[in-house]
C-alpha cells in the first residue's frame, strides 16, 4: 500500500492515485478558485445568520472518536497562535462510536448530540460556516472497491446532512482515517484504512466532475490526508509508530492526536480556500 499523496498515475487494485483527478495532489484550477471564491464569504455572523463585528465564525468537527480526540488538540494549537481569526470558534462534535453508518441518517441521535454542543457553547445552526469531517466504516466485512464506495455514499449522504442542517455552511473538508495496522481488532484495520482514502478521493471528484454553481456550496475538499503505513516515512516524512496509539492500536495516544492535530494547523495555516476565515486579517 502506498500513500495517495505518493502513489500518484500509479495504482491500486486497479485504481489511480493522487487526492484528486489525474493523479494530483491538488485540484484543478477551476475548482480550487471556487473554493477560495466561497471562502472570502466566510464572514463572523451573529446567531440568526447576520454579518456582526461580534459574531462568530463556527468551525465544525464532524465525525467518530479518533476525530474527537484530534480535535480536541486542534483547538488549543489553535488559540495559542496569535495570527487565529479572533472571530473563529471551533467546537468538538464528534462522538465515540459515531461510525459513518450512522452519521448519514438524518434522524440519529448522533444530531442531537452536534446540537447540544452548539448549544452549550452559545452559537446557533445559522453560524456554522466550516465543518472538518472524519469518520470510518466499522467492522465492516467489505472488501475493495466495494467497501470504499460504500463509505463514499455514506459520505455523500452526511454532506447533504451539513448542507440541510447548517444554512450558512460553505466549505466542508475531509479527511480520512490515519495507518490502521496496529489494529487489535476489527474496529478499522489495514487494508480498511488505507482504502478509505478512496472513498473520500471519488466524493470530492464526483464534486468535482458534477459542479455546478448551485451544488458547489457546501464546497467539499480534502482536508489534511494523514495515512502512512506505519514507521516507513511517506515522501513528507510522516509515520505511525505503535506509540501513537492506545495499546488497541485504533485510538490516538495523545501523542498520535498531537501529530494529526499539528497536520490540521500546518493545513489551514497554508490552504488557500483556508487562509481568508483561519488566520486573522490583520496578519
Amino acid at each position: 500500500m502506498t500513500p495517495l499523496t505518493d502513489l500518484g498515475s500509479e495504482e491500486y487494485l486497479g485504481f489511480g492515485g493522487g487526492l484528486y483527478p489525474n493523479g494530483k495532489n491538488s485540484p484543478p484550477s477551476a475548482y480550487e478558485q471556487a473554493g477560495i471564491a466561497l471562502s472570502a464569504t466566510v464572514q463572523a455572523l451573529d446567531t440568526g445568520g447576520e454579518p456582526s463585528a461580534s459574531g462568530k465564525i463556527v468551525m465544525l468537527c464532524i465525525g467518530m472518536s479518533n476525530a474527537s480526540s484530534e480535535f480536541s488538540q486542534f483547538i488549543p494549537l489553535v488559540d495559542a497562535d496569535a495570527r487565529k481569526n479572533p472571530s473563529l470558534l471551533m467546537i468538538d462534535a464528534a462522538l465515540e462510536g459515531a461510525a459513518a453508518t450512522l452519521i448519514a441518517i438524518p434522524s440519529n441521535d448522533y444530531w442531537k448530540h452536534v446540537d447540544c454542543q452548539l448549544q452549550r457553547h452559545e452559537v446557533s445552526t445559522a453560524q456554522v460556516q466550516v465543518v472538518w469531517l472524519k469518520t470510518v466504516l466499522a467492522h465492516d466485512p467489505r472488501g475493495f472497491p466495494e467497501n470504499a464506495r460504500f463509505l463514499q455514499r455514506a459520505l455523500r449522504s452526511t454532506v447533504e446532512i451539513l448542507r440541510t442542517r447548517f444554512p450558512q455552511l460553505k466549505l466542508i473538508f475531509v479527511s480520512s482515517r490515519v495507518f490502521g495496522g496496529y489494529s487489535q481488532s476489527d474496529l478499522s484495520p489495514e487494508p480498511a484504512a488505507y482504502e478509505s482514502g478512496f472513498a473520500v478521493k471519488w466524493l470530492i471528484e464526483e464534486r468535482i466532475s458534477n459542479s455546478s454553481p448551485d451544488s458547489l456550496i457546501p464546497w467539499v475538499s480534502w482536508g489534511p490526508y494523514l495515512w502512512a503505513n506505519g514507521s516507513a516515512p511517506r515522501g513528507d516524512g510522516l509515520s505511525w509508530e505503535p506509540g501513537d496509539f492506545e495499546p488497541d492500536g485504533v485510538h490516538p495516544s495523545a501523542q498520535g492526536a498531537l501529530k494529526v492535530a499539528t497536520k490540521l494547523l500546518e493545513f489551514f495555516r497554508s490552504d488557500p480556500p483556508a487562509q481568508r476565515w483561519f488566520i486573522s486579517p490583520t496578519h
